[in-house]
């Protein structure tokens, strides 16, 4: 032992072995003192409260120098606690009946989550899109362990909980409890929407024929000795602690018959599979018997669940001849297997045996066979044969699920016989075996047939379930080139390359089409791959993915980057990340063409792995800036507001741009409305706003020594250049986010603006009223950038009166008064069901009315200036008179005297007419000014009822002119 090691053996055995109660916590952090605590023989603290300690600890907001409540800091204390609650758990062995009966959901939750995230499983991917045979043990493990308690707990949730009678009401305790309630009922809305998936992971475990290993204390130090290597492998494919198959079987088996026979209540037939489950589960506890270390079942628990399923599905003896399930379960318990395939026989008349049933005892079958009773291969064949109908015999349009289940058994069975490879190839390439067999059996498949054949070297393919088909000759390459260019099938497309590469091994294929496009930050690490064939099917298969994605086509979209996914895992981490943040961008498009169009909201775990995309540390992975902006919009499209203010980690505000930016406009929106005056937060946005919006000036010196101008051009001093910011702000649809953008832009407008040509917007005042310097901004970029904002807002919603409102100010800007006329007419019958309600003070207040006159008067329409005067809160009698003198009137004149409602304006229309002599128009007015209604001495009501008459009646014939 070296001299520093005695040392701090010395110090620490000279403390106290337990430490005053107060500072426990503190004293325990020291890992060597944690695992000296846990040895003694009744801990106390116990291990499980210092799971919740150290989590709480880990998770309790950090609280920065402005007093402002902060996310969790992701400091190396943190990490050690969440190291040691992990730990904590090691020494329980991982026993979840301890875990659950003493943890709270949000705490359990909250630790199966950092045990996935340290055993590598990448935030964001579904469990249910991982191969868990290929997966390290500890990981595969980890992702068992998340599953079953999912539905462990999703079946507690179902138990009724007896209310526990309620103490003095206390109020700290009572916020405490609530919202534990509320994020428990968050978590388990979750739990029970990934319920299916989890079902589906646990099934796929049930298929693996291999040991399990989980974490111990120390395969979690070893993890933790190399934080960096957060894909990389740390530890050996045995390390940690042996899980039997038997044992991990058991324990699903029984997990799974819970979750089915409570999913039973709603659906009876469920109840088979939960009784098969059970049944299952009786006979590997009598086999592992008292030997199991790591498999404690409740076996009172599971008496009472074999009995209640019997009585739901009975199995009895006295009703076992009475179904067909129960005699082909007592013919496999005695080994009479040729009553089985008669019993499948007389059943493919009436089709009463569900094809999962079926499948099951094939697959029963199939184990058997494969551990050396050699007699069951003619027995497996046949019961295949009795699974399937004629090819011919089939329609898919019309044929039930059963009988395509039973067609893709035989056609899968019929490859697994065939010793020809090329035949195997020629079925395999049919239409009806891609249709019927889903992606994963016909992996599994090609997979089989690969052990299965001598011939093939498996140690020279680097991904070898793309490599087992030989390829023909029979077709020329031009064909083969021409089918690889049209076909989006991505089992297809790893068919003509196989064929292909097996002619000629000179060409490139991935060159075939000009159109095939990867971007430049992938196409360097997919063109380094040093095998030709999964060079050529890497690239194409992202190319057409990319493109599928483009136009919209995001079901073969979907399909193309799981092949790619797929055949990456192999052998590159770095691709595999790609594909992983190709997919999640591909799934935040086809939800927002999809369910997010008509406002639902996304699932959680979208949301999740966009959250964990941005927050993604991974050395050394090709990223795309528009997967960051794509994410940063959605976050902002769908209201995670809370997250981008309070939670999202301090170094992506420093290292993301889109999240600063992102940051900042949720925090400015959650503000809204606000006080008048500028919130730091708004002069924030502000001024990295102008930033992005300065320019800077290039000079050169001439031969004469004098410095000359060359060019100004953008800041290289903005957090991005104004181009990234306006491609990002046309990824927004939130209302209120693109309101907000387009109101500091058009404040930004109007700071050099006089008053005649600025533009009114919402929310324009939260801004500062001025720049120090006004030649730094390049306001002429600004305008266009209002422009193209206001264009692009309509395109969102073409009925907000708002940005009608700013289209009409730039076009009135810009003396295009008859297009200004149109969207100030437009802003208006939007918010008033095209004026039959009247128009909102806010929408028309008297600077649109003042600017909708002077663009009558361009117009040379002044009787509708007149009218118009009418409309301004004191009437303008100046303006009207005026505009009433004018001889060379464009619009109709008399025909808008019903519009007017002001006596006044009608008086002096009456002196008009008799002073030029125009008697028949002074008939007009007379008339009009003679209607009742009109009379000065009625009611304040019935007076404004007869102007918002008239109001209604000229702006929707103003609406006629200018629509």
């Amino acid at each position: 032992m070296s001299a520093e090691a005695a040392d701090r053996e010395a110090a620490t055995s000279s403390r106290p072995c337990t430490p005053p109660q107060t500072c426990w916590f503190e004293f325990l952090l020291e890992e060597s003192l944690l695992e000296k605590h846990l040895r003694k023989p009744c801990p106390d603290p116990a291990p499980v409260q210092l799971i919740v300690q150290f989590l709480e600890q880990a998770s309790k907001p950090s609280i920065n120098e402005q007093n402002q409540v902060q996310p969790p800091a992701d400091n190396k204390r943190n990490r050690i606690l969440k190291l040691l609650a992990l730990k904590v758990a090691a020494h329980l062995k991982w026993d979840l009946d301890i875990l659950e009966k003493s943890l709270s959901v949000p705490v359990l939750n909250m630790l199966l989550n950092e045990l996935l995230c340290i055993s590598k499983v990448p935030p964001g991917t579904k469990h249910i899109d991982m191969d868990l045979s290929a997966l390290p043990p500890t990981t595969t493990m980890a992702i068992l362990l998340y599953n079953r308690w999912a539905i462990r707990t999703i079946v507690q949730s179902s138990f009724p909980i007896r209310q526990v009678k309620p103490g003095p009401p206390q109020l700290s305790v009572m916020n405490q409890m609530q919202q534990e309630k509320e994020l428990t009922e968050n978590i388990l809305k979750v739990l029970k929407e990934q319920a299916a998936d989890s079902i589906l992971v646990l099934e796929a475990a049930l298929k693996l024929n291999k040991d399990l290993y989980v974490h111990t204390m120390r395969t979690l130090d070893l993890l933790a000795m190399e934080p960096g290597m957060v894909n990389g492998e740390t530890e050996s494919l045995t390390a940690g602690l042996i899980i039997k198959t038997e044992e991990m079987q058991c324990q699903v088996c029984y997990d799974l018959g819970a979750v089915y026979f409570q999913q039973g209540s709603t659906t009876s037939a469920v109840y088979e599979n939960a009784r098969e489950k059970f049944f299952r589960t009786k006979e590997l506890i009598s086999k592992i018997g008292s030997l199991s270390l790591h498999c404690s079942i409740d076996e009172k628990r599971l008496a009472g669940y074999c009995q209640a399923c019997d009585v739901l599905a009975p199995s009895d003896n006295s009703s076992q001849q009475s179904t067909p399930y129960s005699q082909i379960h007592i013919c496999m318990r005695s080994g009479n297997y040729q009553e089985v395939i008669n019993i499948f026989l007389e059943d493919n008349l009436t089709l009463s045996l569900p094809v999962q049933f079926r499948q099951s005892v094939l697959r029963e079958l199939y184990q058997k066979a494969q551990q050396g009773n050699e007699a069951l291969d003619e027995i497996c064949f046949k019961v295949s044969a009795s699974n399937t109908v004629c090819s011919k015999s089939i329609n898919l349009e019309q044929a039930s699920d059963t009988l395509k289940g039973n067609m893709a058994a035989f056609l899968k069975n019929l490859c697994l016989g065939l010793d020809d490879l090329q035949f195997v190839f020629m079925i395999s390439s049919h239409e009806l075996f891609i249709t019927l067999l889903k992606d994963d059996e016909q992996k599994l498949l090609i997979e089989q047939m690969r052990k299965r054949s001598p011939g093939v070297n498996l140690c020279t393919k680097p991904v070898t379930s793309f490599y087992d088909i030989p390829a023909s000759a029979s077709v020329n390459i031009g064909q083969l080139e021409h089918q690889l260019i049209l076909s989006v099938d991505p089992w297809r497309i790893r068919q003509i390359l196989i064929e292909l590469h097996g002619m000629t091994s000179e060409r490139q294929f991935w060159t075939v089409s000009s159109k095939w496009e990867v971007p430049g930050v992938y196409s360097s690490v997919i063109l380094g791959i040093k095998d030709g064939l999964t060079r050529d099917l890497v690239y194409i298969l992202m190319a057409k993915g990319l493109h599928c994605s483009i136009v919209k086509d995001f079901v073969h979209a979907k399909q193309l980057f799981a092949a790619c996914l797929e055949l990456v895992t192999e052998f590159s981490p770095k691709l595999r990340q790609v594909m992983l943040n190709e997919m999640l961008l591909l799934d935040i498009h086809t939800h927002e063409a999809g369910p997010g169009q008509s406002g639902e909201r996304p699932p959680s775990d979208l949301i999740s792995r966009v959250r964990g995309y941005l927050e993604m540390r991974l050395p050394d992975i090709p990223l795309r800036q528009v997967v960051a902006e794509e994410c940063v919009a959605f976050l902002l499209n769908w209201r995670e507001n809370e997250y981008l203010t309070l939670q999202v980690p301090a170094f992506l505000l420093q290292s993301n741009p889109y999240v600063k930016m992102g940051q900042l406009l949720a925090a400015t929106c959650k503000e809204l409305p606000g006080p008048k005056e500028s919130t730091q937060t708004a002069k924030d946005l502000w001024e990295v706003v102008v930033q992005i919006c300065s320019i800077s000036s290039q000079h050169k010196r001439g031969n004469d020594g004098r410095i000359s101008l060359i060019k100004q051009r953008e800041s290289t001093l903005g957090i991005m250049y104004r181009s990234e910011l306006l491609s990002f702000i046309k990824k927004l649809r939130e209302p209120l986010v693109l309101t907000t953008i387009l109101s500091l832009f058009v404040k930004l407008h109007n700071v050099r603006e006089n008053f005649v040509n600025e533009i009114t917007a919402e929310h324009i005042s939260i801004w500062p009223s001025s720049i120090p310097n006004l030649q730094s901004v390049d306001f002429e970029a600004v305008a266009v950038t209002v422009k193209e904002l206001v264009r692009y807002a309509l395109t969102i919603n073409s009925n907000n009166h708002s940005w009608l409102i700013i289209q009409a100010d730039i076009y009135f800007a810009t003396n295009q008064y008859s297009a200004a006329l149109h969207y100030y007419l437009q802003a208006g019958a939007v918010c008033s069901d095209f004026f039959n309600k009247a128009v909102p003070p806010d929408v028309y207040t008297d600077q649109v009315i003042k600017r909708m006159i002077k663009c009558c008067s361009s117009l040379n329409c002044h009787t509708q200036v007149a009218i118009l005067c009418q409309f301004l809160r004191e009437v303008d009698y100046k303006t009207a008179f005026k505009a009433l003198q004018e001889q060379n009137s464009y619009d109709a004149m008399d025909s808008y005297y019903d519009y007017i409602w002001d006596v006044i304006i009608l008086e002096y229309l009456t002196y008009l007419h008799h002073k030029r002599g125009e008697t028949d128009k002074r008939q007009i007015v007379i008339k009009a000014i003679g209607q009742t209604e009109l009379n000065m001495s009625n009611p304040e009501e019935v007076l404004q009822l007869a102007a918002q008459r008239r109001k209604k009646k000229f702006f929707q014939a103003m609406a006629k002119l200018y629509f």
